[in-house]
């Protein structure tokens, strides 16, 4: 028999015998409130990294035909008893035999009185150190590497890791990352979107200091009414004695500090214009809640006026997936 792929989620493995055993999740993938896990099965995890490792909680046999189903909402109202529906077949290709995992649209016009955003300090790009020993059969940490180290010489692999260097993105039933503007419906999509930077692997990464402050990144969401946005910032364990956040005309200013040294801190500019007197935040047991003020009746397609992707978002309940 010819080697196949199985289509089961957790398994997806290359097999030539369709008799042995499959592990697989039977469910569909769930992103909510900043959790993520299986509906198939318990686990809820934090991180995106920790979600692929979920083991399959079902054995059968391999199959070519299984169905792919819809994630469930990621947040935001009428998330809950959401249901999963089959969704179609592969994406479309181009003319080239190409896959089209999504579209990118023209920059919409920025509102007038957006402010010149602050310089961007990008944090270095973690790299292994020179002569660090990466053991057999480790995977590439970088989003969107699947590079699996085979014992060679490192010493060619500059260019060699197309990766994602930003983080995963899940809003309003759109998927993608936010180093760059594709933005697919389905799992399977997300997972297949191709690497927008080069680099080299990053099987082991840089030592990190246990006596240094650590900045991270938290995942962020948000959903709006006509008067109002809601932002979501998924952090932890948030000290609320020291959590500062400073609402302006057309800027946030966020800093988090959290358990382990860890600290998220960011200044961005925001879409459109609010009332920074009208503005209020809530720190919670698993996430930070902002509810800022329209300054006026605007509907916002993003939350960072930087960006802005042209794409049309409902006011209200966000759609199903």
């Amino acid at each position: 028999m010819a080697a196949q792929k199985c289509n089961h989620k957790g398994c997806e493995k290359t097999f030539t015998d369709p008799e042995e055993d499959c592990y697989y999740h039977p469910g569909a993938p769930i992103f909510h409130e900043g959790q993520k896990g299986w509906q198939c099965c318990k686990p809820r995890v934090l991180t995106f990294d920790e979600f692929l490792q979920i083991p399959p909680c079902s054995t059968g046999k391999h199959s070519t035909t299984a169905p792919t189903l819809a994630p469930a909402q990621t947040s935001g109202p009428g998330a809950s008893g959401q249901k999963h529906i089959e969704v179609a077949p592969p994406p479309e290709t181009n003319p080239d035999g190409t896959e089209i995992y999504g579209s990118e649209h023209k920059p919409a016009p920025r509102p007038v009185a957006t402010p010149t955003p602050q310089e961007k300090k990008e944090k270095p790009l973690e790299q292994d150190e020179p002569g660090t020993v990466v053991p057999l059969g480790a995977k590439c940490k970088r989003n969107g590497c699947d590079a699996v180290y085979d014992g060679g010489s490192r010493d060619d692999e500059d260019g060699k890791c197309v990766f994602h260097p930003g983080v995963p993105i899940f809003h309003e039933g759109s998927k993608g990352y936010s180093c760059c503007k594709r933005r697919v419906l389905e799992f399977d999509q997300f997972l297949k979107l191709p690497g927008c930077a080069t680099n080299r692997h990053l099987f082991v990464g840089a030592p990190k200091p246990t006596d240094e402050e650590e900045l991270v990144t938290c995942r962020n969401d948000f959903y709006q009414t006509y008067t109002h946005v809601i932002v979501s910032i998924f952090a932890k364990k948030v000290d609320k004695a020291r959590a500062h956040i400073e609402f302006h005309p057309q800027q946030l200013d966020v800093d988090l500090p959290m358990p382990d040294n860890k600290r998220y801190k960011v200044s961005f500019p925001l879409y459109g214009p609010i009332d920074p007197e009208a503005c209020e935040y809530q720190v919670m047991g698993t996430k930070v809640e902002l509810k800022l003020k329209k300054a006026d009746g605007t509907s916002w397609p993003t939350l960072r006026s930087d960006e802005a992707t042209g794409e049309i978002i409902q006011i209200g309940k966000p759609a199903t997936a």
